[in-house]
């Protein structure tokens, strides 16, 4: 999606509330599935504004299991913009008797697709997979000029490579932008133009 077409999507969820969160938390933070459905409130950090990735959530044969990442890159801390922090201060204080321990989604991934068929058919955003909304947080970053470093350790990936095998084709091309810079170098003199 882009930034327009998550506007539009988002605000046909805002009549569901856990829906909504659940968007702008995947939107906002390129968090994968597993990983926004086991979150916990000891996991957000408004002081610090730092949302703790450190498990998965998976559902098998009808029973919960939360996980350990996969890799080490997988523990990560992901800084939330304003407008997130704001959307899960209300969400939070809405829940009822929620311990710090708790799955603040108690859902499943399932129940996250109907939400995103919801929110799709009532806004008529062209249809994505779920995961896809973590490739739409990718290129944001990307557009906004990040680094693959930065991308990398937001996203969680283990290798640089894998954030440039994935989105090297989002990142433009430079050669001509660093050909012009070269020039100019060339023709200054300890900061004196060159005439010719």
């Amino acid at each position: 999606w882009t930034n327009e077409e998550f506007k539009v999507f988002i605000e046909a969820m805002e009549s569901r509330p856990v829906g909504y969160t659940v968007f702008m938390v995947m939107y906002y933070t390129g968090l994968r599935v597993g990983e926004l459905l086991a979150l916990t409130p000891e996991d957000i950090d408004f002081d610090r504004h730092v949302i703790s990735v450190n498990k998965n959530y998976q559902r098998l044969n009808g029973k919960d299991y939360i996980y350990p990442p996969k890799t080490e890159a997988g523990y990560r801390e992901v800084v939330m913009p304003k407008v997130l922090e704001s959307c899960l201060k209300d969400y939070l204080a809405k829940l009822y008797d929620v311990q710090p321990t708790d799955r603040i989604f108690p859902y499943d991934r399932g129940w996250v697709g109907r939400q995103m068929k919801y929110g799709c058919d009532h806004s008529g955003t062209q249809k994505i997979r779920v995961h896809d909304v973590r490739h739409t947080h990718a290129s944001l970053l990307i557009d906004m000029g990040c680094t693959p470093l930065l991308v990398a350790e937001r996203l969680g990936h283990e290798r640089v490579q894998t954030t440039m095998e994935t989105y090297s084709h989002l990142y433009p091309n430079k050669q001509t932008e660093v050909a012009a810079q070269l020039d100019v170098i060339a023709t200054k003199d300890d900061g004196y133009e060159k005439t010719s």
